[in-house]
């Protein structure tokens, strides 16, 4: 069937001329001169416009063609290219609290054990926010002390339960409380009955807090007092901390039945490769090894107010590692177990007027770099950074803080052992530090 075609109506080509005009030539030319200003004003509007967007559309194009796909994201201190001997204050105040936004990659595949203190809280968020490239977590919480005749534990006040809960949330770092004991060595050390109780109240305390484990400070002590020179005292030392790891090790962890409860002992470096008795030497670390999880090595307060210099030579800590490690013919597993210290504070010494000045940490070092624009030198020998000012009454002081620079090259140091590391402590330092574990 034929579709119906419909009929189209020719268009009037002379309709405009039937539109009405205005018969009076004036009328017409005001008309004419209103449209004539509408398309004037019309123009300066396109005009004025296009001066304002044209740089703006220009410069979108362009960051959107020559920026890189990542400016979204923070860059590691590695990507951003900040690990270097070459450094300045304003990069150091421009960098310092910016880090890796994926806080769980780890550059340092070796044990990290990181101390916290209760009175710098700055170190309870840091441990959360990079708990998945630490594995053991100190809070320095605990001292046991003698009362007359007996033992007292003190320091539950100081344990935060909220915040190991966070913790364990969010990474597997085992949780170590630190413990000084601070009872009397004479006393201590010859008495059975006082180092039982000693063990009995240490475990004890990790069985009511879920802990992991704990790290026991007394060897310092222990030399303070003297009572190292004695051999038989010295023995009966090494015998109390293999008892306490025998108790701890006999004990399963309540957060993860297949392990027991873990031992680190803190040690100091040698004083020199002439052993002292007060020393910790190698034939110490291979009598303990078999019963402690841990040493941490102290290697850090290499200089004083009385003779000013680097925190931590990095000469001084090869030879301590070298030390230490010769004799075990260099067992892994031995050499794993050595918790090498890195310092997160540093040192603000004054060199004339008698001397003296002390330890400062991240935020008074970020102070000095803004009042004083300092210029930082690197100690080749020392792998350190350093810089001297002369303060308002005319003192010159010379400043040693960690940089990025002398971790980087301690973690590498490390590396070549086969050590882990311990860092006192975290809440000391300048965030983007940890960006490199």
């Amino acid at each position: 069937m034929a579709r119906k075609r419909e009929r189209r109506v020719p268009a009037d080509l002379n309709r405009d001329r039937h539109r009405t005009e205005p018969a009076d030539p004036e009328e017409r030319r005001r008309r004419t001169t209103a449209s004539d200003r509408q398309l004037d004003r019309k123009l300066i509007v396109i005009f004025f416009s296009s001066l304002v967007l044209l740089p703006i559309f220009s410069l979108l194009v362009y960051r959107n063609i020559h920026a890189p796909q990542t400016t979204d994201k923070v860059l590691s201190v590695y990507e951003r290219s900040l690990v270097k001997p070459n450094v300045n204050y304003q990069e150091i105040l421009a960098e310092h609290s910016t880090f890796l936004e994926n806080t769980s990659h780890r550059h340092y595949s070796y044990p990290v054990l990181a101390y916290i203190t209760p009175w710098n809280s700055r170190g309870y968020e840091l441990a959360k926010r990079f708990i998945s490239k630490i594995t053991h977590v100190s809070p320095v919480w605990y001292d046991l002390k003698s009362e007359g005749t007996k033992l007292v534990l003190e320091g539950r006040h100081n344990a935060d339960k909220g915040w190991m809960s966070e913790l364990r949330m969010n990474g597997h770092a085992l949780v170590l409380p630190r413990f000084v004991l601070e009872a009397f060595p004479q006393e201590f050390l010859r008495k059975k009955k006082q180092r039982d109780k000693a063990i009995d109240l240490i475990v004890t305390e990790c069985r009511e807090m879920g802990y992991d484990g704990i790290v026991i400070e007394s060897w310092s002590r222990w030399a303070a007092y003297g009572v190292l020179h004695d051999p038989g005292m010295r023995t009966q030392a090494l015998q109390f901390i293999k008892q306490l790891g025998d108790a701890l090790h006999a004990v399963t962890s309540e957060r993860k039945p297949e392990h027991h409860l873990q031992l680190v002992f803190v040690i100091g470096p040698p004083h020199s490769s002439n052993l002292q008795a007060h020393d910790f030497g190698p034939k110490d670390l291979q009598t303990l090894s078999s019963t402690v999880d841990g040493f941490s090595l102290m290697t850090y307060d290499f200089s004083g107010p009385q003779n000013p210099g680097p925190n931590a030579p990095l000469k001084w800590i090869r030879s301590t590692l070298q030390m230490l490690l010769h004799t075990t013919g260099s067992d892994p597993s031995v050499a794993y177990k050595i918790l090498l210290g890195i310092n997160f504070y540093g040192n603000d010494f004054m060199l004339s007027k008698g001397g003296g000045g002390g330890a400062i940490i991240g935020k008074e070092y970020l102070s000095l770099l803004e009042k004083q624009k300092p210029v930082l030198q690197w100690e080749e020998n020392s792998a350190e950074h350093v810089f001297v000012y002369f303060d308002e009454k005319k003192v010159k002081h010379a400043v040693f803080y960690p940089s990025l620079m002398s971790i980087s090259k301690r973690l590498e140091e490390a590396r070549k052992w086969g050590v882990g590391i311990s860092i006192w402590e975290i809440g000391q330092g300048l965030d983007y530090f940890l960006d490199l574990l």
